[in-house]
């Protein structure tokens, strides 16, 4: 009974262990990203931990999506260093092809190649990596109604969807590779409440069943607490705050408050648009 018990205590110790360190899987430390005299990032310091999901958020030109070209490696950061999964990293075409193979990203304007059909858009990576084409036509069919498609989409072209439409594509394109680290640029934008909560499940999906690393840049309030394991608020290039998302609804920290509220009053200006 003795070493049963020992066992036992050395097993909750392990698993204790195990749950607690898991690895940073995305670093961003001193990030400063200027573009001539426009400072877009201003030494930002971030880090996520393998398995988690991140919503940041801020007002229209915050320098969120900044932030996840720098990460996707499109960008390389003026001063600071970005680290994924512990290897500093440069642009994309400085990093190994595994590396970046291990990164799905959804473009604000969703990138779509106009010539190829939706299937083929979301296909290019896996043909891109030796996949042949049937097989890679029915993996993309497949993700079609996860995003809220029907198959029958597959053989359109960009140009016969709307803009909520192409943003589910980009999405379906963003996981067709079951990428280890998600970055995502507004993924409901443009979509009804019920579709956005269904991506948002997804997304989450990806992380409880997986242990995908997902950043995602959202102004969707409504399911932010329970969709995202933290949040991040990004102002004028410069972090105002990063912590957990439960967290979040008690903090009294004026950028956050202003932003999950939506309220004028606060540290972010707002335009003031009178009745006509």
């Amino acid at each position: 009974m003795q070493n049963l018990a020992g066992l036992t205590k050395g097993l909750i110790l392990f698993l204790q262990a195990e749950s607690s360190g898991k690895k940073k899987m995305l670093q961003v430390e001193a990030v400063t990203k200027t573009f001539d005299d426009l400072v877009a990032l201003d030494k930002v310091d971030l880090s996520l931990k393998q398995g988690r999901s991140l919503a940041l958020i801020g007002p229209a030109a915050a320098g969120k999506s900044v932030l996840l070209k720098c990460l996707v490696g499109l960008y390389a950061p003026s001063e600071g260093v970005i680290r994924i999964d512990g290897q500093e990293v440069g642009t994309a075409a400085q990093r190994p092809k595994k590396l970046s193979h291990r990164i799905g990203m959804l473009f604000q304007q969703n990138a779509l190649f106009d010539s190829l059909t939706v299937w083929e858009n979301i296909a290019f990576r896996l043909m891109a990596d030796g996949m042949g084409r049937r097989a890679a036509r029915a993996q993309a069919e497949d993700l079609l109604p996860k995003v809220g498609l029907p198959q029958e989409n597959a053989i359109l072209t960009p140009a016969d969807l709307s803009g909520g439409m192409q943003k589910r594509v980009g999405l379906a394109r963003a996981i067709a590779t079951d990428p280890d680290i998600l970055l995502l640029d507004n993924p409901t934008a443009g979509l009804d409440p019920i579709l956005a909560a269904k991506i948002d499940r997804m997304i989450k999906g990806l992380v409880d069943k997986r242990g995908a690393t997902v950043i995602s840049v959202t102004g969707n309030m409504v399911n932010i607490h329970d969709a995202y394991d933290e949040i991040a608020v990004l102002h004028d290039g410069a972090l105002r705050w990063h912590g957990d998302s439960d967290r979040a609804e008690k903090d009294d920290n004026p950028w956050l408050r202003q932003l999950l509220s939506g309220s004028r009053a606060g540290p972010i200006e707002t335009i003031n648009i009178e009745a006509q």
